[in-house]
């Protein structure tokens, strides 16, 4: 099922980069300010809600259609979130398809799902492999600016899926299972490249 679905997204991607006379495409990445979901530690069920960090992603995107626009990206994004001085890391690969429309001059908007797949995540030292699902489905919303072959836009993203990963945590003497939401809820600062 994976593979299947990572293989249709890399034909649609590469699809619609040449499909049209008008198709564009380029490099992206920038910095997100992100934090996950809460924190249940077993011994309490006490939920700890995250304070953000700074991550970044890098990827390619391409761009169909002018006044009116399709964008599909292909992102790796790295998030982190802080727990009372516990890191939560989370490396992913995200697949943005956005439909944007210009609205004034360079101004345009957009949003769309996004489809995303949990490569690796580690809480302080701790690689976590007990995530419920690996693929999820999150949105993004944004605006920005297009000057040339540059771009800048403003995003959020919300995980729409209910995703959680657990844990053993060994700092308590129960050694019963811990969890935190990996849904991200972050804002992007993105930067493309039209090649």
């Amino acid at each position: 099922m994976k593979n299947i679905l990572l293989l249709t997204l890399c034909a649609l991607f590469s699809i619609t980069m040449f499909s049209q006379k008008e198709a564009g495409f380029g490099l992206t990445g920038g910095l997100n300010y992100s934090a996950n979901g809460d924190y249940f530690e077993s011994a309490s069920n006490a939920a700890e809600n995250p304070d953000r960090n700074i991550g970044y992603h890098i990827g390619i995107y391409a761009k169909v259609g002018e006044r009116v626009y399709f964008r599909p990206e292909l992102l790796y994004t790295q998030t982190k979130s802080d727990y009372d001085g516990d890191k939560f890391n989370m490396s992913k690969i995200d697949a943005p398809f956005l439909v944007g429309a210009k609205i004034i001059g360079p101004l345009h908007i957009f949003a769309g799902p996004a489809f995303q797949y949990i490569v690796d995540t580690d809480f302080d030292g701790i690689t976590i492999n007990d995530v419920e699902n690996d693929f999820s489905v999150g949105l993004h919303v944004g605006a920005g600016v297009n000057l040339g072959r540059l771009g800048i836009d403003v995003r959020y993203e919300r995980g729409l899926s209910s995703n959680e990963a657990s844990f053993i945590n060994t700092n308590i003497t129960a050694l019963e299972a811990s969890r935190i939401d990996v849904r991200p809820d972050q804002i992007i600062l993105n930067l493309s490249v039209k090649l």
